[in-house]
């Protein structure tokens, strides 16, 4: 048995992997990252075409990151987060000065993930505002922690069911199947406004804490809002008095051309919840930041939340290794130039008849396919994926050194930061391959 059979079999024999059916589960065994490439136990190097799970903004292995990773595994590896310590003070201060919170700033509450901070987010606004529900889009991912899973709109959601009440949840615009049968961006705005204000009107804004909202949906497809919906929803939060939460743990940190979703749009949240690409994935952090008016509600009365590895040290170091290396590099603004290389080569895929629809913004893109462009029907489910029909097209990237993936009849196509044209144009020219083999075996 060769090593690569040999780690596969121990794998399937001891890990659960996330979301799959574990049966004949033979991924490839990666044993080294470099730069917006991994390479598996038998050499093979594959081109990362979504940044891992939309995380790896840096690419694999940036120097200067592990060199802070080294240094601050050889002075302190642990403190409790009731003690202080100056990279997770120096970390929150640069998180503080790059929000869009210009002039008021904000304060930072740490986690460990994206997930568990969504579950601390709604403790918290429940706590600021005295009021107890909380709202969230159908299509949606915000983690599968014990809240996480019920501000989840999607199917993953079921398996956390019964979960935590309080939570409900409304459709948001999504332009490519109009859940509002608009026919132009300001008509879906309008129409997507008006279903939210009756959502409210049942649910009584006044018992409302907050609306959770990716600015770009992440996992579910890629799906970018008309330009005036997110002003609007910041309009109708302000005017029920209901707290506005970015959830920007994709969105953050330079994938959509700006530092955070919320300054690429122009909305000002009160609220943000963040992980993955504060570290570029290298080690687990996330959290959730807090404009400085609200805040201050914690000054006199304990915050109700805490975790063991809240603000850890080797985390924050690596995360305020990570800012200063998005900054120096100019990667916050880098994902405005990629968008213009990306558009161009997936233009190319529309000739494809199962290729409904290519979006994005910045390094964050999709491509949705579909059995027939004018019906747009799915080319699976959005509850399933058939025969495991999508699990073709990522075999055929594989074949040819490209990894990615997606969610129903969705693929991504998000690169590192880092990427360059050449790269962008490896990746779609295999991806162009893969659908057209999908294609003929349907």
């Amino acid at each position: 048995m060769s090593k690569t059979a040999e780690i596969q079999a121990k794998h399937q024999k001891h890990v659960l992997t996330p979301w799959m059916a574990q049966k004949g589960l033979a991924s490839p065994v990666i044993v080294r990252g470099e730069g917006r490439h991994l390479i598996d136990a038998d050499g093979q190097r594959y081109l990362d075409l979504a940044s891992g799970l939309i995380a790896v903004n840096l690419g694999h292995g940036h120097p200067k990151v592990v060199e802070a990773m080294k240094a601050q595994a050889e002075a302190l590896c642990y403190a409790a987060p009731g003690l202080f310590n100056e990279a997770r003070a120096e970390l929150a201060e640069r998180l503080s000065a790059i929000s869009p919170w210009k002039g008021e700033g904000c304060r930072t509450f740490f986690t460990t993930a994206g997930a568990e901070a969504n579950d601390d987010v709604v403790r918290l606004t429940r706590a600021i505002t005295g009021r107890t529900k909380v709202l969230s889009a159908y299509r949606s991912f915000h983690g599968s922690t014990g809240t996480s899973i019920m501000l989840t709109g999607e199917d993953r959601r079921w398996g956390g069911e019964p979960g935590p009440p309080g939570i409900s949840r409304f459709f948001a615009p999504y332009p490519y199947r109009s859940p509002f049968y608009a026919t132009t961006p300001r008509e879906e705005t309008d129409r997507a406004i008006e279903h939210l204000e009756r959502v409210l009107m049942f649910e009584d804004p006044k018992r409302v804490a907050a609306i959770v909202i990716e600015p770009v949906v992440g996992s579910n497809g890629v799906i970018t809002y008309p330009e005036d919906y997110l002003p609007a929803l910041r309009k109708l939060t302000e005017k029920h008095g209901i707290l506005l939460v970015l959830d920007e743990v994709m969105t953050g940190f330079g994938r959509t051309g700006a530092a955070f979703g919320a300054i690429r749009y122009g909305v000002v949240p009160d609220m943000i919840t963040f992980a993955k690409g504060v570290t570029s994935a290298y080690v687990p952090l996330g959290g959730v930041m807090i404009r400085e008016s609200l805040a201050q509600t914690f000054d006199a009365r304990a915050l109700p939340s805490g975790h063991t590895y809240s603000g850890h040290p080797m985390c924050v170091a690596t995360g305020l290794a990570t800012v200063r290396v998005y900054e120096e590099e100019g990667l916050f603004e880098r994902g405005k130039q990629i968008e213009t290389w990306l558009r161009e080569s997936l233009a190319r895929l529309d000739k494809h008849d199962i290729v409904g629809e290519v979006r994005g913004v910045g390094a964050f893109f999709a491509v949705e396919f579909v059995k027939d462009k004018k019906t747009r029907e799915p080319l699976v489910p959005w509850h399933g994926d058939g025969p495991g029909v999508m699990k073709t097209l990522y075999a055929e990237l594989r074949k040819r050194g490209v990894i990615s993936f997606g969610k129903f009849n969705c693929c991504m196509v998000a690169p590192p930061l880092t990427v360059t044209p050449d790269e962008i144009e490896e990746g779609v020219a295999a991806l162009d391959a893969s659908i057209g083999v999908l294609a003929s075996s349907l």
